[in-house]
């Protein structure tokens, strides 16, 4: 059985961070682990108090995890502050795990700031080189590169500028890009890769970063090409956003079990 570690902030709703690596993992068949960062009180409205933990503790969960268990895949979610970032490339640098995804998660769907720029940085310079892939949405691509990010042409600058940050591949997000299909696109470091699909109405789209990026590193785990792994992560979220459970007031969680079951039951 293939193994991932995601190394994440909580979510007390459970739509994101945590619990939306662990339930996309397991959709996927691969083994999950857990390396908490922070632990955040939200729902789909709001997130109300932040806690980040100590660095030293992130980076003894990384450790216990990787020199037992093993991981196929890395993913990394929300860090949470500098010294937080730091020790995790410390610990990927002392591990070498086979494949690292990172979603540089900045701003929750409610628009709580998540990251503070010392942190930014620590992940633009140190972080972003360690990364097989970086998964960044157009607010966060424009955070990471200094640029505005609001169209396909500026999207694919950007996808350019991070790739020279570092990373091997980029994969800048179009969901907040106007339009009626939500195209992504996907930078190896020869080619763009436009990847393209209609645009679901939904306000349940809470953790779809999260879901995304996990799904991408269960399939780079399961041993698949990263852009198939990137087109079929794609086809699950949008099933998971087709067939959320419709929870709460605001900004509603996925359905990441939707494979798994009858399309009659999936509400």
């Amino acid at each position: 059985m293939r193994r991932a570690l995601t190394i994440a902030g909580s979510d007390s709703g459970g739509g994101a961070g945590i619990q939306a690596d662990l339930k996309t993992f397991a959709a996927y068949g691969v083994f999950g682990a857990s390396a908490l960062t922070a632990i955040t009180v939200q729902n789909t409205v709001s997130v109300s108090a932040v806690q980040v933990l100590s660095a030293e503790l992130v980076r003894a969960q990384i450790d216990a995890v990787l020199s037992d268990i093993g991981a196929d895949a890395v993913k990394t979610g929300m860090l949470g502050s500098a010294q937080v970032v730091r020790a995790v490339v410390d610990a990927l640098i002392a591990h070498r795990p086979p494949a690292v995804v990172v979603d540089p998660v900045m701003i929750a769907k409610s628009g709580s700031t998540l990251l503070d720029a010392e942190a930014v940085v620590a992940m633009r310079e140190q972080l972003l080189p360690r990364a097989d892939l970086l998964t960044p949405n157009a607010p966060e691509a424009a955070a990471l590169t200094g640029h505005e990010v609001h169209s396909l042409a500026t999207a694919r600058e950007a996808a350019l500028r991070l790739h020279a940050l570092g990373p091997k591949a980029v994969l800048v997000k179009g969901g907040h890009l106007p339009g009626p299909d939500v195209v992504d696109l996907l930078f190896d470091g020869h080619h763009v890769h436009e990847l393209r699909g209609p645009r679901i109405v939904s306000t349940h789209t809470h953790g779809t970063g999260c879901t995304l990026a996990s799904a991408i590193a269960a399939g780079l785990a399961l041993g698949v090409g990263l852009e198939a792994a990137v087109i079929d992560a794609r086809a699950y979220v949008a099933g998971a956003i087709a067939h959320a459970p419709g929870f709460g007031r605001g900004h509603g969680p996925l359905d990441h079990g939707w494979r798994s079951r009858p399309a009659a039951a999936a509400r």
